[in-house]
């Protein structure tokens, strides 16, 4: 695991970059703040099209809240300006509707510098209020993605989609946010709506944070459809850095967003089981 310092010029460069610019790491960079722009990067440099990525924030025994539903305080501060970061650095930020109507989440950048995403929120059934605080910031642009007729409050831009099975498929969802001009898309949230976006593999990166509490019981961070043998699980390429108070793992996916299979057993770890 690497430490990832996030100071303020790294920082700034990652902000550039989103921008366009590419000034990478100076030479007087310590090993730590080289560590927070390999964190970084991948996310803040501008895609060719439109690149997904998703953040998930949850406990050592991998819940993302308690069985009632408290999530407040599941992530530690530095996870949560990790979570920030994330948004600063995306065009535009994701979340389904029962998300918005539990979590309620502002999703601003108010803990970093930086610019705050577009707000989409993914509501097949028109059930957001028109209060719901993602959606009342007139200085960002505010989605939703729906698939009934209900009319949102002026400014609240609507994308039609069909549901046939009550929900709005990824890939179509992944289409439309194209259309709307979005380069990054951070998929921030709930648990089955980054399971959707992962399980139809348009996820380019995943980030995994996990704080030091133990819940032990509620709904849990990651669902995937599930693999009969370990060898059919995806394995992504990841590398682990220490922010503070939690651990990211930043897990790379292939092109397309389907990480490479799992290839345990491998023929050693075979011939050591057999010993």
């Amino acid at each position: 695991m690497q430490r990832a310092d996030v100071t303020a010029r790294v920082w700034a460069a990652a902000l550039a970059l989103r921008e366009g610019s590419a000034p990478g790491p100076a030479p007087d960079w310590t090993a730590e703040e080289q560590a927070a722009w390999a964190l970084y990067a991948p996310i803040a440099a501008r895609p060719e099209g439109t690149g997904l990525f998703a953040q998930v924030g949850q406990s050592l025994d991998g819940r993302i809240a308690t069985p009632s539903g408290d999530a407040t305080e599941v992530s530690g501060a530095g996870g949560l300006r990790h979570l920030h970061r994330c948004r600063a650095l995306a065009d535009a930020v994701v979340v389904g509707v029962r998300t918005a109507l539990q979590d309620d989440p502002r999703l601003t950048v108010r803990l970093v510098p930086g610019p705050s995403p577009a707000r989409v929120v993914i509501d097949p059934r028109g059930r957001l209020p028109d209060g719901a605080k993602a959606l009342l910031d007139a200085s960002v642009r505010r989605v939703v993605i729906q698939a009934c007729e209900r009319r949102r409050a002026p400014g609240v831009e609507v994308v039609r989609l069909p549901a046939p099975d009550g929900w709005i498929a990824p890939h179509d969802i992944a289409v439309a946010l194209g259309d709307l001009g979005f380069g990054r898309v951070l998929v921030e949230g709930g648990c089955v709506t980054i399971q959707r976006f992962l399980d139809a593999g348009l996820l380019s990166r995943l980030h995994v944070a996990v704080a030091p509490l133990i819940i032990g019981d509620g709904p849990s961070g990651l669902r995937m459809a599930p693999v009969a043998r370990l060898r059919d699980a995806l394995r992504p390429e990841t590398h682990v850095y220490g922010l503070d108070t939690d651990v990211v793992f930043d897990c790379a996916l292939a092109a397309g967003g389907v990480a490479k299979r799992s290839t345990w057993p491998t023929e050693a770890n075979t011939v050591a089981a057999r010993a």
